[in-house]
């Protein structure tokens, strides 16, 4: 393969901002995009150290126009697309019952129908040349349930089946689609990124003293992250560039031993046994808490 042209959507940070960088240097011709140009300044810098080039652009994925312009100046530019690389994204943290139904709707607006308008922008160039490479950055959330992420679990487990099923419907035009699935990541959604649902901290609610005990405990979980943006970027990087790439690339160890042992286990008995496990290291961590209160 020459200079292919692959575009990288929610670069500003996180795994956008490492898996541009990561396909510039291995030759790709990038176009990193975001919603807030002024964001870039890392992106530029990291760029210039490392010594490689690319193009930015401004790409809001819920906004039709800046999906449209965006896509047109690539092909104006390159004259193909040959990859995309759906990353932007955003998580609103909180138990269902404290996610009001805008909330909710939000996670959706930007995970999934975002994803799917990019996806569909690029299509019609694709399909001309035949062929092209489009990835979804997925998560092991879009397999696995995780307590006070409802609303990016679904949007997920909704992305994984539109995955599935668009591989399907391309692959006659030479088009290939793959779903990266990472586990915790130590990102921006977890910095300055994080959302909270509106009613998370409310002290009356239900679920507070859980969504405290559980954040405590995520922090310390990303903190020590078996999994980093570059180990994401590296899975794309096989997809874009494998002759027959894999519909699913699982990143992570504790991410393909979860998921292993949701396959070969029964299913109501991981079922019981992921519950339990997630809700008792919740109540560890309200006890460590208690302890170092005293």
């Amino acid at each position: 393969m020459g200079e292919e042209t692959v575009i990288v959507t929610g670069c500003s940070s996180g795994i956008g901002l490492e898996t541009a960088l990561f396909l510039a240097e291995r030759g790709f011709r990038v176009t990193a995009t975001m919603r807030d140009l002024a964001r870039g300044e890392i992106l530029r810098s990291e760029a210039e150290r490392r010594r490689v080039q690319m193009e930015t652009l401004r790409l809001d994925i819920t906004d039709a126009q800046s999906i449209r312009r965006a896509v047109d100046t690539v092909l104006e530019r390159s004259g193909e697309i040959f990859g995309l690389v759906n990353n932007a994204g955003i998580n609103i943290r909180g138990f269902f019952e404290d996610l009001s139904q805008e909330e909710m709707r939000r996670v959706f607006e930007v995970n999934v129908f975002g994803t799917m308008a990019v996806s569909r922008s690029v299509l019609p160039s694709m399909r001309s040349k035949g062929r092209g490479r489009i990835v979804l950055i997925s998560s092991v959330g879009g397999r696995l349930p995780a307590l006070g992420s409802s609303a990016y679990c679904a949007s997920k487990f909704s992305l994984e089946g539109f995955g599935q099923t668009l591989a399907q419907e391309v692959s006659p035009f030479g088009i290939r689609v793959s779903v990266v699935e990472p586990g915790l990541v130590h990102t921006e959604l977890f910095g300055r990124n994080r959302i909270l649902a509106g009613r998370a901290l409310d002290p009356a609610g239900p679920y507070r003293e859980w969504f405290l005990n559980l954040e405590a405990f995520t922090d310390r979980m990303v903190n020590s992250p078996a999994t980093t943006p570059r180990d994401v970027a590296q899975a794309v990087f096989r997809a874009l560039r494998a002759k027959r790439p894999k519909l699913h690339y699982l990143v992570g160890r504790r991410t393909r031993v979860l998921v292993a042992l949701r396959r070969f286990l029964p299913e109501e008995l991981f079922d019981r046994v992921w519950m339990r496990e997630a809700q008792r290291r919740i109540q560890r961590t309200a006890g460590q808490s208690h302890r170092a209160r005293r």
